[in-house]
């Protein structure tokens, strides 16, 4: 085993990919020198920068991997691919469908996303319930490094489309971004056990649509992805001390859902708050609602999701977004 970084894992995973398969290109907007590691060890034929023009690679992107390619397109925040989600909603989502699986577009999407560092709703999104609506694109959130890594290993394994999200509060070089310049007196909330881990010597794929229970618990489940995975086994530590124990179910994988783990955790508990980065309304902890209730199960039922659009000013943000404070109230409520 070895110790690696969110962003590091990620990066050494698709290395190997790309050694052991020359089809795998990665470009974007600043790739020579966000992967400049990359581009030391694979030249700029593989690894390729590209102009400010998101409808135009990603468009690119999706064209090559029908070609025959399995390219890594990065766009720099998850808001971004409003820009260019034609290439994803109408071409790649659909293109093995329309010609009866004779044509694939295995595409990997590495998008950034997430906030609670202050630079409000038009960078600060998740949206991964918005393209999990999407039939036909696979939507991962990993929160340790070595699910980083070994979920982009199974992405670029994947023979459709995959958007694969990084929370920024998770990724080493966004922090270091975020904290240049007037940032440096900012304070954010960084759960340590995602951003820094363990991880294996040589990299192994991570099964696709496969939750993991990241903590058992007989009193509540609750289900999350990425940094609200953290906050959630943060609120269930303290918890324990009050005699409530926590299980944290943590999906990995939005689409496909794992509909059975899902049911497993809170047929036990009985009880199910979902804690979700992403807007409320239409999303991941309403779908996790009707997996339940479409199963039979009884159960007490709550969420703490992005309610509205998420403001600059931090002390409003932190009120909008998930933390600790509002997981621990809807806990001690469901309890009630």
């Amino acid at each position: 085993m070895r110790t690696l970084f969110f962003t590091q894992a990620i990066d050494d995973a698709l290395a190997q990919a790309m050694a052991d398969d020359p089809r795998i290109i990665v470009f974007g907007e600043d790739i020579p020198l966000l992967r400049r590691n990359l581009l030391a060890r694979f030249g700029p034929r593989r690894v390729r920068g590209t102009p400010i023009s998101e409808s135009a690679f990603l468009g690119a992107g999706v064209a090559a991997a029908m070609a025959g390619l399995r390219p890594v397109v990065e766009i720099y925040m998850v808001d971004f691919l409003g820009v260019c989600m034609d290439a994803l909603l109408n071409h790649a989502a659909k293109v093995e469908a329309f010609s009866g699986g004779k044509w694939t577009a295995p595409v990997v999407v590495r998008v950034p996303c997430g906030g609670g560092y202050g630079d409000g709703g038009q960078h600060e999104q998740s949206l991964w319930g918005w393209l999990a609506h999407i039939p036909g694109l696979t939507v991962l959130v990993p929160s340790t490094p070595a699910d980083a890594g070994g979920l982009m290993l199974a992405a670029l394994q994947h023979d459709g489309p995959v958007i694969f999200l990084e929370h920024k509060l998770l990724s080493e070089t966004w922090l270091e971004f975020l904290g240049s310049g007037a940032r440096r007196t900012v304070q954010y909330d960084v759960p340590a056990e995602g951003a820094k881990g363990a991880v294996l010597q040589n990299w192994e794929p991570v099964p696709i649509g496969k939750a993991v229970l990241r903590r058992a618990g007989d009193d509540v489940t609750i289900v999350s992805v990425g940094v609200g995975v953290h906050r959630a086994l943060e609120v269930a530590q303290a918890l324990e001390m009050e005699g409530i124990s926590a299980g944290v179910l943590d999906l990995r994988t939005v689409s496909p859902l794992d509909k059975t783990a899902v049911r497993e955790a809170v047929a036990q508990t009985e009880r199910l708050l979902v804690v979700d980065e992403d807007y409320e309304g239409f999303g991941l902890s309403g779908e996790l609602s009707a997996v339940i209730l479409e199963a039979g199960i009884s159960c007490k039922y709550a969420r703490v999701c992005t309610q509205t659009t998420i403001p600059y000013a931090r002390h409003l943000e932190n009120q909008i977004l998930p933390n600790r404070e509002r997981i621990y109230a809807s806990v001690r409520q469901l309890m009630q």
